[in-house]
Parts: structure tokens; C-alpha cells; sequence
């Protein structure tokens, strides 16, 4: 039995960024550092930034006047910032880059009187984050079905952006169905799906020409990491997501010769060594790296950490 590694797989450019920002202000400014929603989604990691002294909190109310607050990498709704400026609470702002371009995208094109479409998952912190940037104005579709069901003031006068972590194939058939409801629509200049998202599901649909079954490493909550394990489904292999190597069960490898291992933007190598070593003691004999797509990307540290 082999194990063959995605690669591009783990941590990408933002959520590096996001975990520095937070150890940085609790070297800088001491315990407790506030945290809106956790600031990347993985139990390790938040767990580890706990035990350094960062407290995680919904709403902000939950922190202290004058009180030093991050907000998470998936971003936050204008009423968010405006309310912690009301409250006079310290702000870094650990919002990934890639996020922050969509917010950009969406203001401009109310500016220009659009209304907007989000393609997106309800409920998940960056689509709130966004949907809260167009002051009204804007809808969100999940999938290709409900494109049919909206109600719009001008179909003329359109625009879509889309939450960075989707399966590239699944935007794309929302887009077409959006496209040819609403012709005149029109898109932001790049794809809004992050590098890091890409990359990640190009390596596991790699994975999956060999693979007999697909574990990939990643929390529940996180988005990215589910597509993950969409893509190398949709390609027709068994897969699993766990948050580490106490999670699987060996029953999965019965009849596999080769397991294929990638990761979630949020999940640290740490914990897909912990599972390396696990499918090792099952009878794993030979890991192999896939060649991947090289990620140079880096973000700058907010002012007031660097």
C-alpha cells in the first residue's frame, strides 16, 4: 500500500498571514487577544492559538471597550467595522487579501448602480462578510437551481462575485446559468476563486487518477477543505475529510493499494504528518509526493504588527 501527497496541499498565503497577525498582537499586546469567529477554520490551530491566550467570540459585544480585536480571515460587513469603531476597540484586520479584492469588486459596482449576485454558501462568515459590503442591493445564489428563482430590479443592470473557496466547476456552472438568464451581466476582471483554492483542487483531481481513496486533511467548518473532498468524489474515488489521524478508520483501507492525501488551506503539515505516520502503522510501506504547482505568494503584515 502507497500513499501519494497532494501537492500544492495545506496552508496558503492568507491563513499564514491570519495566524501571524494573532501571535503577533499576543507577543505585542499580551493575553487575552480577542478573535471575531475563529480566525481560520481548524481545530488545531484555533485550539494552539487558545492555549496562547487568543479568545474566540461571535459578536462584539463579547469584547471589552478598548479592548484589542481581530477580525478572522474570511472578513467582516461594514456594520461590523463601523460598530467596533463606535466602541473604540483596537482593530487588526486579518482578512485574507483575496477577500478583501471581492469586497473592492462589490463596492464598485454598487457605485455604479449594479445590483449584485453572490455565488456562495449562506451561512459562511465570508459570504455574510461580503453580502455586507453592497448597503442592500444584493442576492445570493448557491446553486444553479436557484438562479431561476430570482427576482431582480434591473436585469440589465447586473454584476456576480463569487466566495473565494468554491469548487472551481461548481462557480463555473452558476455562472453559465446566470449568463444566460442574464445576458447583460458582467464579472469581476480575475476569477474571485483563490490561487490556493485552484491549485489545491487541481492537485487532488491529479490524485485522483491513481488514488483508490482520497483522505483529506481539514475541519468540518471549512469550506475549501470540503470541496476537497467533493472534487476527488465528483472524479469517482472513496474520500474522506478528517481534523487528523484519530479520525480515520481502518476499515477505509480495505481493497486500497493506493491512498491519495491532500489538505485544506487552513490545515498545518503537522497534522498530515500525524496522519502519514497513522496510514503507516495500518501498512502503509512506500509516501510519495506528487510535483506540484509552486505557490510564491506572501501578504504583509498589517500596520501597527510588522
Amino acid at each position: 500500500m502507497q500513499v501519494i501527497l497532494a501537492n500544492p496541499r495545506g496552508f496558503c498565503a492568507g491563513v499564514e498571514r491570519a495566524i501571524a497577525i494573532v501571535e503577533r498582537a499576543l507577543e505585542k499586546f499580551g493575553a487575552p487577544i480577542y478573535v471575531r469567529h475563529e480566525v481560520v477554520h481548524n481545530k488545531f490551530v484555533c485550539d494552539d492559538l487558545r492555549a496562547k491566550g487568543a479568545v474566540f467570540v461571535e459578536e462584539l459585544d463579547e469584547v471589552p471597550t478598548g479592548a484589542t480585536v481581530i477580525f478572522s480571515a474570511h472578513g467582516v460587513s461594514k456594520a461590523v467595522r463601523e460598530e467596533a469603531e463606535k466602541r473604540g476597540l483596537k482593530v487588526f484586520d486579518a482578512t485574507c487579501p483575496l477577500v478583501t479584492k471581492v469586497h473592492v469588486e462589490v463596492a464598485k459596482m454598487r457605485a455604479q448602480g449594479r445590483e449584485v449576485i453572490m455565488i456562495g454558501h449562506r451561512g459562511h462568515p465570508e459570504v455574510e462578510g461580503t453580502m455586507g459590503q453592497g448597503g442592500g442591493g444584493m442576492y445570493l445564489v448557491e446553486r444553479v437551481e436557484d438562479v431561476a428563482r430570482l427576482h431582480v430590479s434591473d436585469v440589465a443592470c447586473l454584476a456576480y462575485v463569487t466566495q473565494t473557496t468554491l469548487s472551481v466547476e461548481d462557480a463555473a456552472q452558476v455562472v453559465g446559468a446566470l449568463r444566460e438568464r442574464f445576458p447583460e451581466i458582467v464579472g469581476p476582471k480575475k476569477d474571485d476563486i483563490c490561487y490556493a483554492t485552484q491549485n489545491r483542487q487541481d492537485a487532488v483531481k491529479h490524485l485522483s487518477r491513481d488514488a483508490d481513496l482520497v483522505i483529506v486533511v481539514g475541519s468540518q467548518n471549512s469550506s475549501n477543505s470540503r470541496r476537497l473532498r467533493e472534487v476527488a468524489l465528483q472524479h469517482g474515488r472513496r474520500a474522506h475529510l478528517v481534523d487528523g489521524p484519530q479520525d480515520i478508520d481502518p476499515q477505509w483501507l480495505d481493497g486500497a493499494r493506493v491512498v491519495g492525501l491532500s489538505a485544506g488551506a487552513s490545515a498545518p503539515e503537522t497534522l498530515v504528518g500525524g496522519v502519514v505516520a497513522r496510514l503507516r502503522a495500518l501498512g502503509v510501506e512506500q509516501v510519495a509526493d506528487l510535483e506540484g504547482k509552486p505557490e510564491t505568494v506572501s501578504f504583509p503584515m498589517p500596520r501597527g504588527l510588522g
